[in-house]
């Protein structure tokens, strides 16, 4: 795995997925600076382009990676589908969620939809032994270290998105899950499960 952040001021996290076995690759989140992502990709085969949201920052690189490497699939939460390729131009090929994969050459990104920062954001699960001995878990803007993501004040979906969150990641994952988020740093879930009650009660 490669990780960019991109723009200084949103400092967006890119990360580039390659499998060792096929020389494939899978993009999570084109959010900018085109050239550099083109420039990590080189000549090797993008099989897809995940986004993980449908905010802005997210995808300002989508159209010129998706032109560049024409054959790779667009894939994003069925929810947020219509607004990126609204946003972009770029149609989406893949509407995914729970259930769903996303194959990196050999292995598979295991598609968990965590609505509540959007209707239609995803997370990304890899659980493979023969990758990694521990889970890894690229998260967007659902889940950072210290909280989880902003829903702008409504209470509604913040209840929303701490219960999926809960739900969906840390009452299926291990502590020892590395977490990948859409900004800023990465995080352990065992460093962060015993907030979760902290971060319910103080409502962000």
């Amino acid at each position: 795995m490669t990780k960019v952040a991109v723009d200084p001021e949103m400092s967006n996290n890119c990360y580039l997925l390659h499998c060792s076995e096929t020389d494939e690759l899978v993009l999570v989140d084109a959010a900018a600076e085109p050239g550099r992502l083109l420039e990590l990709i080189g000549d090797r085969s993008l099989t897809s382009i995940v986004t993980t949201h449908q905010h802005w920052d997210h995808h300002r690189g989508l159209a010129a990676v998706k032109a560049a490497h024409p054959g790779a699939v667009v894939v994003a939460g069925e929810p947020d589908a219509d607004a990126i390729t609204e946003q972009t131009g770029v149609a989406v090929d893949r509407r995914v969620g729970a259930g769903d994969k996303v194959a990196v050459g050999t292995c598979d990104l295991h598609v968990i939809p965590i609505a509540g920062h959007t209707p239609g954001s995803i997370v990304l699960l890899i659980d493979d032994s023969s990758v990694s001995a521990t889970p890894h878990l690229f998260t967007g803007d659902s889940l950072f270290p210290g909280g989880v993501g902003a829903t702008r004040g409504d209470a509604d979906l913040f209840a929303q998105l701490i219960d999926e969150v809960e739900t969906k990641i840390f009452g299926r994952l291990p502590d020892e899950t590395w977490f990948y988020p859409g900004h800023g740093g990465d995080g352990v879930l065992g460093n962060e499960r015993p907030h979760l009650a902290e971060w319910r009660a103080r409502g962000w």
